[in-house]
């Protein structure tokens, strides 16, 4: 039996919940540069049809959902739930669920300059990695909700390229 989910070809999009869709999509289109594609909503069912598809309380409302696409990246599907007794705030990176979204960047210091200049919260200075991630520098940063960010840029690769059987896109090698 092989490994692996049969025909994978890669990340399609990442999906996740906001308190207020206006407020997200000002952030990913204005300030991150991200495109508008569509929306849905609202969703609602009179069943067990949210718990048995999302995972949800069979009574949450999805008041809208839109998808963005963020360059050459996966697309961003994002929620904007009616709120539900019992709601968790945004978790951190040392939460169970926690996460991050990366973005690469060609200039580092320029797109924090940007990213100040629309009042974001930009966590630290940036860092230079080391070991097996050497050449690469980044830094988080945080959305108007408390989302987690990052910012990365290896413009001449990372270092356990050079010898991975499995070597990744960076900027520096023209696509196949």
């Amino acid at each position: 039996m092989s490994s692996g989910i049969p025909g994978l070809r890669g990340s399609d999009h990442i999906g996740f919940t906001v308190p207020d869709l206006e407020q997200a999509h000002e952030f990913f289109v204005d300030v991150i540069g991200c495109d508008y594609v569509y929306s849905l909503g609202p969703m609602a069912h009179d069943d067990d049809w949210m718990a048995e598809h999302l995972n949800v309380d069979p009574t949450s409302v999805v008041r809208e959902l839109r998808f963005y696409r963020c360059a050459n990246g996966a697309n961003f599907e994002v929620f904007e739930y009616l709120p539900q007794p019992g709601q968790r705030d945004q978790p951190r990176n040392s939460d169970i669920g926690g996460h991050h979204i990366a973005f690469y960047v060609d200039d580092l210091d320029a797109a924090i300059a940007h990213l100040e200049g629309h009042g974001i919260r930009i966590l630290g200075e940036p860092t230079a990695s080391s070991r097996a991630s050497a050449g690469q520098r980044w830094v988080y940063f945080l959305s108007p909700w408390g989302m987690q960010f990052e910012l990365v840029s290896y413009p001449n690769g990372k270092a356990y390229e050079k010898d991975a059987d499995v070597i990744l896109w960076h900027p520096a090698r023209p696509a196949e």
